[in-house]
């Protein structure tokens, strides 16, 4: 008898459950949350990964949504309402809650609120022993740099709501972060419960039919998980990807898809997943914390891009040509630089003759052209000032004019084993996002935006001189300090979760 009990207690030293009673749980789940009154072209959802270890439970939700709040379907009052559910039914800390959305496009279904809470619920339910690892993967396909350096110095960038500033104007381009940072938590038998990765890029490129769509990290999470199999959920969590569009974001010479960018992403994080080995009793740590930040005071750029307005539209002059003479005339004289009006004999009959009446006429064509040029380059100039004003003016209405000097701002951080995660509710520019992790000095530290809030565009101090040339610098309430005091705070909390 005594040899039995020895031999099942053996048994049962051995057994998963007996060795990691005090390591790290995980459970993972996934709601379809897309809404179908309208064409659908594939399916939006809210994943939902659960992590518990000891007396420490904490939650990160992905959402396929533009924005948890500020902007699009997610109201204000979806995170506090979500989290006190949470805390009610699940004793979930609200500070220890991380919802962060894709920033895709796509159109979320009306109860989205109640999807999500019960993709939590499930993901708590199916907590289990897992093993956890930390990985980076690289990317450099599928994204690019909106912001256009000028050789006058200036900044613009590559949106939808305005053109492109003439090609021989453009004198540089912004940096991508091609890291994809990847968290691995696999059941202890070894096949994989669920993925975490990171990447920066607006996933906006949509798919050929307009239909509704999760867009490129859909398209991305719905590879990994039928690649991994085994019921594995992959979430996906937004980066600093503010300043950066889908590849060939304006391209009108082929089709764009989100669908081939997607399954680039999803190859290149399972390449990474591959290599991670995951290791039990990964350390757990959450942490939450309020950060003030100073708002701008937008009112003396609104002026002085009001005044640039006015001049540059009283620089527009008459045209001697109409759009439906200007084309056609344009196409000639790019064709043939040498005898655009008639045959090139007739150029040389009408000098033997000593009548250059053909090359005068040339010449006024030409005048012709390049001032309607300059009208159609005025034109898209005030459209961008246009476009970028009213953004500015809606952030001083409900900013300095409304009283409001400061935005208090939710921060997180989140550690699993070697990696480590920092939010900030906002459209984090890229260099931002890069220069936290360069500070951080740890191989697996990533920054997310667009995180538990929505406080629009955050760019560099350095982009901020440059309000009203692009979306980023436009789009924002927040004052250039902000830079320093949040990256300052982000690195801060990295170095805390990491002790």
């Amino acid at each position: 008898m005594n040899f039995l009990r020895l031999v099942a207690a053996v048994g049962l030293a051995c057994l998963p459950m007996a060795v990691t009673a005090a390591g790290l749980q995980a459970g993972a789940a996934k709601v379809d949350i897309t809404d179908e009154r309208g064409p659908v072209n594939d399916r939006l959802y809210a994943r939902a990964l659960a992590l518990r270890s000891g007396d420490t439970t904490a939650v990160l939700v992905s959402i396929d949504a533009v924005a948890i709040g500020g902007i699009g379907r997610i109201k204000d009052d979806f995170l506090p309402r979500v989290r006190a559910e949470l805390k009610k039914e699940l004793g979930i800390s609200p500070e220890h809650t991380l919802f962060n959305a894709s920033h895709c496009h796509g159109l979320v279904h009306p109860e989205t609120e109640a999807r999500t809470i019960q993709a939590v619920r499930l993901a708590v339910k199916n907590l289990e022993p897992v093993k956890a690892g930390a990985g980076v993967g690289r990317e450099t396909r599928i994204m690019e740099n909106r912001r256009l350096i000028l050789k006058d110095g200036s900044t613009v960038d590559v949106r939808h709501a305005y053109s492109l500033p003439p090609n021989d104007q453009v004198a540089a381009v912004g940096p991508v972060d091609s890291q994809i940072g990847v968290l691995r938590l696999d059941r202890l038998n070894g096949t994989p419960l669920a993925v975490v990765y990171n990447f920066a890029c607006h996933p906006i490129a949509n798919t050929p039919d307009h239909g509704n769509s999760a867009d490129i990290t859909g398209f991305a999470s719905k590879t990994i998980e039928e690649s991994l199999g085994k019921g594995a959920v992959a979430l996906f969590v937004q980066g600093a990807g503010g300043d950066i569009n889908p590849i060939d974001y304006k391209a009108v010479n082929h089709i764009r898809s989100a669908e081939p960018l997607g399954l680039m992403l999803g190859l290149s994080t399972l390449r990474a997943v591959r290599q991670i080995r995951c290791q039990p009793n990964a350390v757990l740590n959450v942490h939450s914390e309020k950060l003030e930040l100073p708002r701008a005071d937008l009112a003396p750029r609104i002026r002085e891009m009001e005044v640039a307005r006015g001049s540059l539209a009283e620089s527009l002059k008459g045209t001697f040509l109409n759009l439906d003479e200007f084309l056609p005339l344009m196409m000639k004289y790019r064709l043939s630089t040498n005898s655009p009006s008639l045959s090139s004999y007739r150029y040389l009959h009408e000098l033997k003759l000593e009548r250059p009446n053909l090359s005068r006429l040339d010449a006024a064509n030409r005048r012709h052209l390049q001032a309607y040029i300059r009208n159609v380059h005025t034109m898209e100039q005030i459209t961008r000032l246009n476009t970028n004003l009213r953004l500015l003016k809606m952030h001083q209405k409900t900013g300095h004019a409304a009283g409001n000097r400061t935005v208090s701002v939710e921060l997180s951080g989140l550690r699993v084993g070697d990696f480590v995660l920092t939010t900030f509710p906002g459209e984090l520019t890229v260099p931002v996002g890069l220069n936290i992790k360069r500070a951080a000095k740890h191989p697996h530290a990533f920054v997310a935006g667009y995180t538990n809030g929505y406080v629009h565009y955050a760019p560099t101090a350095e982009q901020l001189k440059n309000i009203g040339g692009a979306q980023e610098d436009s789009d924002c309430m927040l004052a250039p300090e902000w830079q320093r005091l949040y990256e300052t705070r982000a690195v801060q909390m990295i170095r805390r979760l990491l002790r």
